[in-house]
């Protein structure tokens, strides 16, 4: 066998019996954190940290022998007057452990004493803790600020080859959460754009040692945010739901976060071609049709035109009055006024073109006549307050003519129809033409 690997291998196992002797025979802790000191000289000993309240000592020392040997224990404290080490307590139970527990800050130090010898270790304690405060002011409606303090023992030892107390750095972190998130990193801190709900705010602090403390503070809310949704009533029964007339009534719904109910402002602008026509004449004074205080109203235009809606939210609080306004993107366009008619009229009860029906859209008045080829008046229908009526035939039955004159079935061919009357923009109208009586055989 090789010489050389035999030497290799007894310095090998030599250094696994150092080590482990070196590592079992100490003293231990279950501190959150173990540290080692930074003495001027000499060998280190470690600082063990242990998180906890304010005036909490929840500091042990654990002091072992193993190997299977027993023997005594003598402990002591380090003297910061003296710079030296007196008694603090004696073990003498024969163990092979031996702790110490309730400890206050400061340094200790274990005579163990076995038959094979005797083995002295050196540990500082340190019962840390973090306590936060958080308060809430300078609460208006566009801002709060959030002001946090902490307090939490230095950490101190003495090195020990110079007697001269060192401080140990704890890397304090803080950061502000607002219902869970992170809205901070610093003790004093603005928040703009305040949350429309009572916000729980926690301020977390920690150090490098894991220890942590929290403190909540209740933001209550003061401010509002304004939103609504509309919906255009009727459509769905149109005809031709694509096209939007008037008398136009549409619902809004307010979705307002913490406004006061009964103090909803909504503004109801004019048509937009309307207002340029204004302005272009000179006479402009207002863009504001009508103004609603009401939480949810339902609002008719009477006139087609394109129009925009305003919603004002308050929040009343002891301190102030918060507002906040929604203002749609979109326009709601009721579409101009028109009139317009079939050229085929087949009445033979078949459920297809039996009845003749002359369409207005976002007319106010109409007057509706149907003529023979001849001249003759064969139906007449007018109406000073045209409601939609898109599909008149099944709106207003009244208004269109069923093929029939004095009750007989009027013969095939050509007639003719005239309508007039005014739109709901203003303007008026007056359409005619011609169409076809078809009979199936």
């Amino acid at each position: 066998m090789n010489f050389t690997k035999i030497l290799v291998g007894i310095l090998f196992f030599a250094c696994l019996l150092l080590v482990s002797e070196a590592g079992f025979s100490q003293i231990t802790s279950v501190a959150d954190d173990v540290v080692p000191t930074e003495y001027s000289s000499g060998a280190q000993d470690n600082i063990h940290v242990f998180c906890g309240e304010k005036n909490e000592l929840n500091a042990m020392l654990i002091a072992s022998y193993p190997q299977g040997e027993t023997g005594n224990f003598e402990w002591q404290k380090y003297n910061t007057a003296t710079g030296i080490f007196d008694f603090y307590s004696s073990d003498q139970s024969g163990n092979q452990t031996s702790t110490i527990s309730n400890l206050a800050d400061g340094g200790y130090r274990v005579n163990i004493t076995t038959t094979s010898g005797a083995k002295t270790y050196t540990a500082w304690v340190i019962n840390n803790y973090i306590v936060p405060s958080a308060e809430i002011t300078d609460s208006d409606c566009n801002s709060f600020t959030l002001n946090g303090t902490f307090d939490s023992p230095k950490i101190t030892y003495v090195d020990l080859a110079t007697k001269m107390p060192k401080e140990l750095g704890k890397d304090i972190n803080v950061k502000w959460s607002l219902d869970g998130g992170v809205v901070s990193a610093v003790l004093k801190s603005t928040i703009v754009e305040p949350p429309t709900k009572n916000t729980t705010c926690t301020l977390t602090v920690t150090d490098k040692f894991g220890c942590v403390g929290n403190a909540d503070v209740q933001y209550i809310s003061i401010v509002t945010k304004a939103s609504f949704e509309y919906k255009l009533e009727g459509q769905e029964k149109k005809s031709d739901p694509s096209k939007i007339e008037v008398p136009l009534t549409v619902t809004f719904t307010n979705t307002s976060e913490n406004g006061d109910a009964g103090k909803y402002e909504w503004y109801f602008y004019k048509d937009l071609q309307k207002i340029k026509d204004e302005i272009k004449a000179g006479t402009f004074k207002d863009s504001i049709q009508d103004i609603i205080y009401s939480d949810n109203p339902v609002y008719t235009y009477e006139e087609t035109g394109a129009y925009k809606v305003k919603l004002v939210s308050k929040k009343v609080s002891q301190s102030t009055t918060c507002t906040d306004y929604f203002y749609m993107k979109d326009y709601i366009v009721a579409d101009s006024s028109f009139i317009d008619a079939p050229n085929v009229f087949t009445p033979d009860g078949n459920g297809n073109n039996d009845t003749f029906a002359v369409k207005f859209f976002s007319m106010k008045t109409v007057k509706l006549t149907i003529f023979n080829r001849w001249g003759k008046v064969l139906h007449v229908w007018e109406s000073n307050n045209v409601q939609g009526f898109y599909n008149t035939a099944t709106s207003v039955p009244q208004s269109v003519w069923n093929g029939k004159v004095g009750g007989q079935m009027a013969t095939p061919g050509v007639y003719f129809w005239v309508a007039e009357g005014v739109g709901r923009d203003g303007e008026r109208r007056k359409e005619n033409g011609f169409f076809h009586l078809f009979r199936g055989k």
